[in-house]
């Protein structure tokens, strides 16, 4: 679905209201505002309308590449919501969690916070960017949840690991091992740029896309214009899926 900006106004899904622990995973890997990261007023807007038809803990959970604290982003970015829980991934308690896929891309398994599976509700919410003419949205933003310190490289930073592995096939297989209900898209301005960093074209745009995060990532890179690969990974093990139910 994709909806203006102005007339934006988030319909919690139904399943919301039977929920009792939401997670909302922000793209907060950097203390730069929106559109690098997730708009503190988007983030305001989810918040209260689920806060308006369900008293279920909320949780937002974000690591950073570099392994520094979560808390000074979170505060640099005014993510200060009242009843709201805001977690680092290098805090929490690691599980390791089965691919389902039959034949994984890059990962058979993968370590995650524990913490994502006592939650009910899943929302992935990622500012439009562009980086490198690929798009960079709510699935791509699932990767701030896996920890440093199991994938990073000699240096202890950054998913080095997971580069080798070849990233849009681990995007891929991180997609159906941990799948996300809702994805959002904050298309109120896109940002454009040439590689993993803050700095880049801002424009304006006026759109947030709202659905299934494989939905929602690939009407926004149709509007963007740009093949973004890990979504033809995704493609790919959707077909092997189908293929395989056939035979059954």
């Amino acid at each position: 679905m994709i909806l203006g900006a102005e007339q934006f106004v988030f319909q919690p899904p139904p399943r919301i209201r039977w929920a009792r622990r939401i997670l909302i995973k922000p793209c907060a890997n950097c203390p730069v505002p929106y559109p690098v990261t997730t708009s503190r007023d988007t983030l305001e807007t989810v918040i209260s309308a689920i806060r308006r038809v369900s008293e279920a803990d909320i949780i937002l959970l974000e690591g950073s590449p570099q392994q520094e604290p979560m808390k000074p982003v979170y505060q640099a970015l005014s993510y200060d919501f009242p009843r709201v829980l805001t977690l680092d991934v290098r805090e929490c308690v690691l599980v390791e969690v089965e691919n389902p896929l039959p034949r994984p891309f890059a990962l058979s398994t993968f370590w995650l916070p524990n913490v994502l599976l006592y939650c009910d509700y899943l929302i992935s919410i990622a500012p439009f960017k562009v980086l490198a003419k690929q798009g960079n949205f709510s699935v791509r933003n699932l990767l701030g949840l896996l920890p440093v310190s199991k994938y990073g490289g000699e240096n202890g930073t950054d998913w080095e690991a997971l580069y080798e592995l070849g990233i849009d096939k681990v995007i891929a297989d991180l997609y159906f091992t941990l799948p996300f209900d809702l994805g959002i898209v904050d298309g109120r301005q896109k940002f454009l740029g040439t590689a993993e960093s803050a700095e880049g074209q801002v424009e304006d745009y006026g759109h947030i896309f709202v659905g299934e995060p494989y939905d929602v990532d690939r009407e926004a890179s149709r509007a963007a214009g740009v093949v973004t690969e890990y979504l033809q990974w995704i493609e790919i093990a959707k077909a092997q899926l189908a293929e395989a139910e056939g035979y059954t």
